[in-house]
């Protein structure tokens, strides 16, 4: 996968979206609320599996932050002021040819947690 290149990253205008094309005509619509929870930071993601955590409450999270990092990602800033995650072109593209699969996994964390979409609170 380290030839997909994104031609072109576009923050919606409510910030609640983030439309991302591949050089090879692939486009995807990627929430905030998904990206902010499946962010690749060490926060969310641990430093192995056994560390990941859920994080809830993120429905309403909006984009105020893109950074280019080095010519491979880039590192998105959210409202919550998480920005720690470097978005690499490889993970977006990820993210959007599996996000159904993706966000129904989250969906089923929370779940499993007692925890919600909508009520903010300590990721676990």
């Amino acid at each position: 996968m380290s030839d997909i290149w994104p031609t072109e990253l576009r923050v919606s205008k409510d910030r609640k979206h983030l439309l991302v094309t591949f050089g090879d005509g692939q486009s995807f619509d990627l929430s905030a609320e998904m990206l902010r929870v499946l962010s690749p930071s060490a926060e969310v993601q641990g430093h192995g599996p056994a560390q990941k955590v859920t994080v809830p409450g993120k429905r309403d999270v909006s984009i105020i932050s893109m950074t280019p990092t080095g010519n491979y990602a880039v590192r998105i800033g959210f409202d919550d002021m998480h920005d720690t995650g470097i978005f690499t072109w490889a993970y977006l593209y990820e993210l959007g040819e599996k996000r159904e699969e993706l966000l129904a996994g989250y969906e089923d964390e929370l779940r499993e947690k007692g925890m919600s979409r909508d009520t903010p609170e300590k990721p676990r």
